[in-house]
């Protein structure tokens, strides 16, 4: 999927996944965390309402890509104090550096299947050693996509490979509308 599609997704609008708020699983994950120096990354990030907590809670090393230029200019109206210099607009199979957390957040599911080993291997890239991948996945299959589902077993296929996969459970605290299909994962690589 082109930039041009997730630009146009924007510009109508059409961004089902954008829950208008940071989600409960990752919020409570992040209200954990007492290191307010690590380096974060939240790729696809939307609205980034991730960064925007992190931001509001003491965290500074935050970044966040995302391919659409609409979706960079709300984010930007909404929180002009982020550093612009730790906004990314690029494609995430092209960005580097390293960072400590990695925020999975409506990402992964809005990758075509064919994409998912290059997520992993991407991931295990931009990952320090011992660094962390925290979000969702969607236990839940739909029948176009994306957003494009998956299941317990297929992911512990895919992120085996790299990741000790620490936490991959139904979330008990996802909003009410995804309640029983997400599955909070925690991996280190």
């Amino acid at each position: 999927m082109s930039e041009q599609f997730w630009e146009n997704r924007w510009v109508e609008n059409n961004i089902g996944w954008d829950l208008g708020e940071v989600s409960r699983p990752i919020k409570e994950y992040i209200d954990q965390l007492s290191d307010k120096s690590i380096k974060i990354l939240i790729p696809g990030c939307g609205n980034a309402y991730e960064a925007e907590y992190l931001i509001d809670n003491g965290f500074t090393n935050i970044y966040v890509v995302e391919i659409s230029g609409s979706a960079i200019a709300s984010f930007k109206t909404r929180c002009p104090e982020f550093p612009v210099s730790q906004i990314i607009h690029s494609n995430f199979f092209e960005i580097e550096g390293q960072y400590d957390l990695i925020l999975e957040q409506t990402f992964f599911c809005a990758l075509d299947p064919s994409y998912r080993e290059n997520y992993v291997e991407r991931m295990t890239k931009l990952l320090k050693t011992d660094g962390k991948l925290i979000g969702l996945l969607f236990n839940a299959y739909f029948s176009e996509g994306p957003p494009f589902g998956g299941d317990t077993k297929l992911y512990n296929t895919i992120f085996s490979k790299v990741f000790k996969i620490e936490i991959m459970e139904t979330a008990y605290n996802s909003t009410l509308p995804r309640q029983g299909s997400e599955l909070f994962i925690k991996m280190i690589k």
